[in-house]
């Protein structure tokens, strides 16, 4: 699994050992908060199962949902210097798994496995341009496409088998959040797509039934 992460590319299987042997296991409960924006960055988490949240809170107290983070997904990415701090907060969404790497010792990994400190600055320009993506999105698309579009890249990231599709544990109000919408607009068009039989709104997820059929919403609403 460390080996078909982003942030191991390009190591081989024994450095992945190596690297593997400096971390300790945890176990993550449900709804347990792995760190709170503006902590200071202690740990690198890399997570084996389960799926986690990453949010921020507006002035007012909103949460705002940045990104989910699945199997073989870190979370906590550190920057360069070893006093940064947290710039959101993670919350696990189920029972996770996953391996933890102290800061400091992995500031010297990077140091023996220069491939490491390309893979996180490659991880973090990756989620930069999708958060851009997202803005614009938001600022242009309809609410249908958002939403479509949001749900696609959820089932890639997080989603998981439950017959008769995928499912994407998520609230109607957090997919809300993701898309810069409302509570009831989101009913509204999801309800509309388990009608057509492509989308079954469950209590608190969505199982996605065809996924051609979802990314054909993308192009109707262009």
């Amino acid at each position: 699994m460390m080996c078909a992460s982003a942030l191991f590319t390009g190591l081989t299987e024994k450095e992945c050992l190596e690297i593997a042997s400096c971390a300790r296991a945890r176990t993550f409960a449900r709804d347990e908060i792995l760190f709170r924006e503006g902590q200071s960055a202690r740990n690198l988490v890399m997570i084996h199962s389960g799926s986690v949240k990453l949010s921020q809170l507006s002035a007012s107290g909103n949460e705002v949902i940045l990104w989910m983070t699945g199997s073989s997904d870190p979370v906590g990415v550190p920057a360069e210097t070893t006093s940064c701090s947290h710039t959101c907060s993670a919350r696990a969404m189920e029972q996770c798994k996953a391996s933890v790497w102290e800061y400091a010792r992995l500031q010297n990994l990077m140091v023996e496995y220069p491939q490491i400190r390309a893979n996180i600055n490659q991880i973090l320009s990756g989620r930069l341009n999708e958060l851009q993506e997202r803005f614009r999105e938001v600022a242009t698309e309809k609410v249908a496409k958002r939403l479509a579009l949001a749900l696609l890249r959820l089932v890639k990231q997080v989603g998981k088998p439950a017959y008769p599709g995928t499912e994407i544990s998520l609230s109607r109000d957090e997919l809300a959040q993701m898309t810069g919408t409302t509570l009831f607009t989101i009913s509204r068009v999801l309800s509309k797509w388990a009608e057509e039989g492509f989308i079954e709104p469950r209590r608190g997820s969505v199982v996605v039934l065809d996924t051609k059929r979802l990314g054909q919403v993308c192009d109707e609403e262009e």
